[in-house]
């Protein structure tokens, strides 16, 4: 992981600086949004996880300082959130995705979220408009197994309906890197 204290981190008293932008460049007139630079470091982050802060100003023709303080501003915004392993669900025994829309009584959102929370099937919770108030993606090890798991989701009082559609397949897998071009591009 690139850290700011590894010794090959950038902005050691040691470190060369490859020609390339100043640390604390980025996009111009201090908007959100990324640049061409920012794009090339997400890019080469997300195709090599594990590549470190010394690689990466290398193959990017930057000085390592460039590149932590990049990594570090893009932290901070939370473009990045983080350098974990991407797990694979099914590969864990939980092969079946499903998508529940979740209607909820009023006032009862902060008990739902710490319910669902709770529940380890439970990947990813949205607040959203239309006809619910909120939608999960939960998985589970087989259809019957599934009927577990929505019973334990939907088996809390603050939970007035649901409605689940299970997933047959993933075309397009969550991805993020054509976003980050056209951001970059832009």
């Amino acid at each position: 992981m690139p850290t700011a204290h590894s010794p090959s981190s950038p902005g050691s008293p040691n470190s060369p600086a490859p020609q390339g932008a100043s640390a604390g460049a980025g996009p111009v007139g201090g908007n959100d949004t990324i640049d061409a630079l920012d794009g090339r470091l997400i890019r080469l982050l997300a195709e090599e996880p594990r590549i470190g802060v010394l690689e990466c100003s290398r193959r990017l023709q930057v000085a390592r300082g460039t590149v932590q303080a990049r990594l570090d501003r893009l932290q901070a915004k939370r473009v990045i959130g983080g350098f974990g392993p991407e797990v694979d669900p099914a590969a864990l025994g939980y092969p079946v995705t499903a998508f529940a829309t979740l209607e909820i009584s009023q006032g009862q959102g902060a008990d739902v979220r710490a319910h669902l929370a709770s529940v380890p099937e439970v990947l990813e919770l949205h607040t959203i408009t239309g006809a619910g108030d909120m939608m999960v993606r939960i998985v589970a090890r087989s259809n019957a197994d599934l009927q577990r798991v929505i019973d334990r989701v939907v088996g809390f009082d603050g939970i007035v309906r649901s409605s689940t559609a299970i997933a047959l397949e993933n075309p397009v897998p969550y991805r993020i890197l054509p976003l980050v071009d056209q951001a970059a591009a832009e």
